[in-house]
């Protein structure tokens, strides 16, 4: 997918969006970081996306690659040792 397809992305789509790091990462370190979850807001700036973890905010300068995804998959039944 085109980097500025997720311009046109509604809220309540599930997507992952490959970012450059905001942190200063150690030589050696992967400069991209990966976000998954639901799309809260989308504008010029860029687009904030609610993770596991919290709302992130990605800046439209950091977006390296960016695609929907299916939803998660439905938790297991566990199983009763006994």
């Amino acid at each position: 997918m085109t980097t500025d397809a997720w311009r046109a992305w509604t809220p309540g789509v599930r997507v992952v969006v490959r970012r450059v790091r905001d942190d200063s990462p150690e030589p050696g370190e992967p400069p991209y970081t990966d976000v998954l979850g639901e799309v809260l807001d989308v504008d010029d700036d860029g687009l904030t996306v609610r993770t596991r973890r919290g709302d992130v905010r990605v800046p439209a300068t950091d977006v390296v690659l960016a695609k929907t995804v299916p939803p998660p998959p439905t938790p297991r039944a566990r199983r009763d040792r006994g």
